[in-house]
């Protein structure tokens, strides 16, 4: 049962990616679900340290 302060939701990803990040996230003892959150998590810190430094962030890539 997800803990009451996290938001729980439904995310579609590709397979291979699936794979990528099942593998890395054993390397690092986490769950898959933990190395989202840490890469995610990871992102935004650097994108506000780039807002915060004056620079603008880079432009989304779409991977499609």
């Amino acid at each position: 049962m997800p803990s009451e302060d996290r938001k729980a939701f439904l995310l579609r990803i590709d397979p291979k990616l699936w794979v990528e990040l099942e593998a890395w996230a054993g390397d690092e003892l986490r769950s898959v679900n933990g190395q989202i959150e840490f890469l995610l998590r990871q992102a935004v810190q650097q994108r506000r340290k780039k807002q915060f430094d004056g620079g603008s962030p880079e432009a989304p890539v779409r991977d499609r």
